[in-house]
């Protein structure tokens, strides 16, 4: 990707997308912040309700909708409330249960970028399988995961490791793997999601920086920050990974062989990500370079607050330590991306990078913005003594 090449265009995108202040935009915010567990609960619905009666189920089942789909999911586990089920039902059954649909499998490709439909070991394509073996659990049919085992076993037969060649794949597909497990209990899903995992680790993990690159393009020094010539983090990018690692943790049996590896990567990548909270809790897209895309931005934010409450929640993070990170950004999530109709601004539009040519505004929404709201606030409803 080019960059950009001076500090000077660096600030003019800054003054042209309105960056330079971003408090002053979110003065109208005029929601209470929700302070008791009934509170949290009741904004966490009108969220939810507010995205279904704006969005219809009627959605592709790629990865940006299938990600508002997980963070639906929490939700429905949270309340039991019949009309999310229902929401997610309908969802999956416009889309058949599939994610990408050819059915030869000697056209199935991964390798590159694609949302054509041989494109059907490519995680954004799977992702949707998380929310049918959910679904699968309530509903009990087997055209519910029909596909997904079909997919997911084959890929788990197969040499290749380097599915996952790009950070959001590790919140896209890899949790299915562990997912499927516990409806399967094939351990070779756990072999091969463990395989295809630590391929990626050695070619996005950095351990300075206890972060990982979006992709190998951006890996140092193929990519530098414009504004002081450091390595380069995109915020969503990491969220996916903490957020997909909170999950593959979820279902893991304890004693796996491979959780000790899994917890390691989990507790120093919440370090990393801590380190480069703003003051006013968010996470800029920059993350190590707040001047390269300054300004909120709620999904990169959202993500981190779901992976470090999950892991504060379950033990695995000392709450003592980040509670002020905790505290932080959830004032941010309930007081500036939450707006004042219960939808969830701030979000950058789809891309791969810190870009300051995109705008990101209290208008900026998306499927998987909200999704990934919604995780972390029933995340933050079960931290609620």
């Amino acid at each position: 990707m080019k960059l950009l090449s001076t500090f000077m265009i660096c600030a003019a995108f800054m003054t042209q997308t309105g960056f330079a202040q971003p408090q002053q935009e979110a003065s109208d915010q005029t929601i209470k912040q929700p302070q008791t567990k009934q509170e949290v609960l009741t904004t966490i619905e009108k969220v939810n309700d507010y995205w279904q009666s704006h969005n219809s189920a009627k959605c592709r089942g790629f990865w940006d909708n299938a990600a508002y789909f997980t963070g639906n999911q929490a939700v429905y586990d949270l309340t039991g409330e019949q009309r999310y089920l229902d929401y997610a039902i309908e969802w999956a059954e416009y889309n058949h249960w599939e994610g990408a649909t050819q059915k030869d499998k000697s056209l199935w490709q991964y390798k590159t970028y694609g949302e054509g439909m041989n494109h059907v070991l490519f995680a954004d394509w799977q992702i949707c399988f998380q929310v049918y073996i959910d679904l699968y659990k309530q509903e009990h049919r087997a055209e519910c995961i029909q596909r997904a085992l079909e997919v997911m076993c084959y890929q788990a037969s197969t040499p290749e490791r380097d599915y996952w060649w790009w950070a959001d794949a590790l919140y896209m597909g890899m949790p299915i793997f562990s997912k499927l497990y516990t409806v399967t209990h094939d351990q070779k899903l756990l072999d091969k999601q463990f395989e295809c995992y630590q391929w990626t680790d050695s070619l996005l993990f950095d351990t300075e920086a206890q972060l990982y690159y979006r992709d190998g393009k951006y890996i140092y020094p193929k990519v530098k920050t414009v504004c002081n010539g450091g390595k380069s983090f995109w915020a969503r990018g990491a969220g996916w990974v903490m957020a997909g690692l909170a999950k593959v943790l979820q279902d893991l049996p304890k004693d796996s062989k491979y959780r000790a590896f899994y917890l390691d990567r989990f507790k120093k990548l919440a370090a990393g990500v801590a380190k480069c909270q703003q003051p006013e809790g968010y996470w800029t897209r920059s993350m190590l370079c707040p001047d390269d895309a300054p300004g909120y931005e709620t999904s990169g934010t959202a993500f981190f607050t779901y992976g470090i409450l999950w892991g504060v929640n379950n033990g695995i993070l000392p709450a003592k330590q980040y509670q002020p990170t905790i505290d932080k950004a959830w004032k941010y999530l309930t007081t500036v991306a939450l707006r004042p109709d219960y939808s969830i601004g701030y979000v950058q539009p789809i891309g791969e990078k810190p870009d300051p040519s995109r705008t990101v505004n209290a208008q900026s929404q998306a499927p998987f913005g909200t999704g990934a709201w919604l995780l972390a606030a029933c995340e933050y409803y079960h931290y609620m003594k």
